[in-house]
This record gives structure tokens, sequence and C-alpha cells, in this order.
């Protein structure tokens, strides 16, 4: 039992220059069961280095940091480490970053003075595959790049560079209603969400996910999100 509880826990890795910021957010997390902090970093050069010797399976992320933004470390945290979900946890609800941060692969954005209830949600809920972005300001801008894909269909060249994505062609293997359930993604929406949103069954969605799964080439939902944000064919 008790080897399997230590599977389940979540492992999270805090980036924040502000030393009392992370004692804060390790103490909130440290007092969940199914939470540990497995590390932390006060730069962004910190965090891919301590991220790749840990691994973990969540990364709260800062974005003004010495040596290197939290973006930047995003970018380079995502690249080399697809299964690890970041999350930026910002003083900054300013649509650069966000879109920065959705660019860079972030699967969440969540503003600091938020509760710490909504922050252990999102943990959570990135941990389990979900897209989450919490702000007024988040929901504006991840709209605004879903409808700048929907006319740019091309690769940007950071993409062209990453050899990890898979091939245009394999979104093409999309079906209209996957196309659909993919956006519903995007949005952070969950299996109950999009099966009244489409007027569908939630066995339906399920499996209209493990299609779009298995044709994109990843292995959950926060992965597929992230790579049709990165080859802007979200519609």
């Amino acid at each position: 039992m008790e080897n399997q509880n230590k599977k389940e826990t979540i492992r999270v890795v805090l980036v924040d220059d502000q030393t009392m910021i992370r004692q804060g957010l390790g103490y909130v997390i440290k007092m969940q069961k199914d939470m540990e902090v497995s590390g932390e970093a006060s730069n962004g050069e910190e965090a891919v280095k301590i991220v790749g010797e840990i691994i973990p399976d969540v990364v709260l992320m800062d974005v003004q940091m010495p040596n290197m933004s939290g973006i930047d470390a995003t970018r380079e945290i995502t690249r080399l480490h697809a299964s690890i979900k970041v999350l930026i946890l910002t003083t900054f609800d300013t649509y650069d970053y966000i879109v920065d941060g959705i660019r860079a692969g972030a699967v969440g954005y969540m503003l600091k003075d938020s509760d710490s209830q909504d922050m252990l949600d999102l943990i959570r809920r990135a941990h389990q595959g979900e897209a989450l972005f919490y702000t007024a300001t988040a929901s504006k801008a991840l709209a605004e790049v879903l409808q700048f894909q929907q006319k740019n269909h091309e690769p940007d060249s950071d993409a062209d560079c990453d050899s990890a994505l898979p091939p245009l062609v394999m979104f093409d293997q999309l079906t209209d209603r996957e196309r659909d359930v993919l956006e519903q993604l995007s949005y952070g929406k969950r299996n109950d969400q999009i099966a009244q949103h489409l007027l569908i069954s939630g066995g339906t969605v399920k499996t209209h996910i493990h299609r779009i799964l298995q044709k994109m080439g990843v292995e959950d939902r926060t992965q597929a999100v992230a790579k049709a944000i990165r080859y802007k064919i979200v519609k």
C-alpha cells in the first residue's frame, strides 16, 4: 500500500526568484496527502537543470526571473520533457506573457494572488491532462491564439526545428468531430462539458479523445493541446 501511495503522489517543482513565495507555496503543497515538493529553483537556468534531474510531474513557474525567464525555461523544459506539465504562476495578468506561455508549452496560467485551493485544483487537473487558463485575460488570449491559428495552417519556425513533433499529416487524419473535441480540450473543458457542448455522450467523448491521442502520437490530452497549438491546427 505504501508503494502504491507513493506512485500516486504528484511531484511538484517550485520555480520563483523570491524565497518567501517558494516557502509559502511549498507549505500549502506539503499539507496535501497527494502532493510533494520535489525540488526548488530560483531562476530559469536552475529550473531546467533541476527538472532534468528530478523529472517531476508538475512545475509551478514564475515568469520574471534572472538568468533565464520563466517563458524560456518553460520552452526548454517542454522541449526536453514532453510529459512534464508546466504551470505559469505569476503576478502579471499580461496578454503577451500568456500567449508566450502557451507557445512555450505551458498548460496552465494563474495569478499568485489566487486562492490556494484554486492552485491545488490547477495542479491536480493539469496532472490529469487538462489545460487550464484561469484569468479573464488568459481566456481572451487563448481564444485569439486559436482564431489566429485558423488563418495560419503552417507550423512556425520553432516547430519546424522540433523533431519530436508529428508531421501535419497526422492532424489531417483527424475527423471533423475529433477536431471539435480537440478544440474543446484546448479550452480546458472536462469530458462532461465537452459532451454537453457537442451534444454527444461521455463515452463518445472518451472514444474521440483516445483516437485523437493515437493519431497525434501523444500520451495525454495536454500533449495533444500543446502540439495542436504549436502547429496552429485547432480551429
